[in-house]
């Protein structure tokens, strides 16, 4: 069961309205351990940039403190969506400048993405990559598309088959002990950050370059972060087959789980 809080109070039949009409907006998810979020400090800085680059106002540390204070209430674990939107703006009038509302979702954790994945290679870049914003249409329909194809999941490249991300997930590749992070337009996403910095603790050293398709014969493995899927192998990009690699996926994971989880 999911319960939802618009600024810390249920819905209003306005609210719902606008919601199911209009997509404009950001967010950002993250699970509650003990009552505490791995990279809190991320999250809410990663929602008060998206409020005050799409609404005009920032909505305040503060403030959404309180307002995952309100959501998560006595359950000391849970899985915690932050959504920014404004009534004010519409399709005819989008030019107002305002704080946003935040709507607070509140559910059980996920399980992980999955145990492997076999990612398709698709054609596509991210609107305003640099925002995780609520326009997922492009996101949902890749996954779809690559799972018909017979594939897990998807994996974007450009036109010039420069890889950036994957549908929700962002994608590491391995040679040896050596991460690379591609260099491309995409979402940096919180669970990323937080392996990147405690790599050099599990013996692991990092890079971020450009990677194009026909790079991926410089790796022997690659991996896939998100919030609710610290690290998993990704086992083959189209015809390219990688080795699972558990050891290093193992440490991978551990570079995530050694940043404590941060109070509310």
């Amino acid at each position: 069961m999911t319960d939802f809080l618009i600024d810390g109070l249920p819905p209003t039949d306005d609210d719902l309205r606008y919601l199911a009409l209009v997509n404009y907006g950001a967010y950002t998810s993250f699970r509650v351990e003990d009552g505490g979020v791995r990279g809190l400090d991320l999250h809410l800085a990663r929602i008060d940039a998206s409020a005050i680059e799409l609404f005009g106002e920032p909505v305040g540390e503060d403030r959404l403190r309180g307002l995952i204070r309100t959501a998560v209430a006595d359950r000391p674990d849970a899985w915690i969506r932050l959504s920014l939107f404004a009534p004010e703006i519409v399709p005819r009038s989008p030019s107002a400048e305002v704080r946003p509302k935040v709507m607070t979702s509140v559910s059980p954790a996920p399980s992980p993405l999955a145990t492997s994945v076999r990612a398709q290679v698709r054609a596509y870049v991210r609107t305003e990559a640099q925002l995780k914003h609520t326009a997922i249409f492009p996101l949902i329909r890749a996954r779809r598309l690559a799972r018909q194809a017979g594939f897990d999941d998807a994996l974007f490249a450009d036109a010039e088959d420069l890889i950036s991300e994957g549908a929700t997930w962002n994608i590491g590749f391995l040679a040896g002990d050596t991460v690379t992070w591609p260099e491309a337009p995409m979402l940096h996403g919180v669970a990323k950050a937080l392996i990147s910095s405690r790599l050099a603790e599990v013996g692991m050293t990092q890079r971020t370059a450009a990677v194009h398709v026909s790079d991926l014969d410089a790796f022997d493995g690659a991996f896939l972060c998100n919030s609710a899927t610290p690290a998993c192998p990704i086992t083959a990009i189209g015809d390219k087959v990688f080795g699972a690699a558990p050891e290093r996926i193992e440490r991978l994971a551990r570079a995530w789980s050694s940043n404590p989880p941060q109070a509310i």
